[in-house]
């Protein structure tokens, strides 16, 4: 079964979640989610995946979260909106493996996806 994950390469949680899967001998498909943004298609079955709404995998750290006006009770389009325009906004990595996915933070949680 293939294995995706949603990675940017700055990001250290990012690097040990693909260190990870090598370890397993996965050679995921890499998106690299700031250079190739989801679509909003493609965050909710990412969401439906994960078993999450979209305030939980927001990095409302970023500016672009205060600069999109977006507050914690924003509903869910306005965030899957914000999310597209500003990928930074996603929490990373997601890893995908058939129609199941888990965040990697810690990217432990990788584990979850081949039990």
């Amino acid at each position: 079964m293939d294995v995706i994950i949603y990675h940017n390469p700055r990001c250290s949680k990012s690097r040990e979640t693909l260190a990870l899967l090598a370890a397993r001998g996965i050679t995921p498909t890499v998106i690299e989610y700031l250079a190739t943004p989801p679509s909003a298609a493609e965050l909710r079955t990412l969401l439906a995946a994960l078993g999450m709404r979209a305030r939980a995998l927001v990095r409302d750290k970023e500016a672009a979260w205060a600069e999109c006006g977006l507050e914690d009770d924003a509903d869910e389009a306005r965030i899957i909106d914000a999310m597209v325009a500003h990928p930074a906004l996603i929490e990373r990595p997601i890893v995908v493996r058939g129609t199941r996915a888990v965040l990697g933070r810690p990217p432990a949680n990788i584990d979850r996806l081949f039990d």
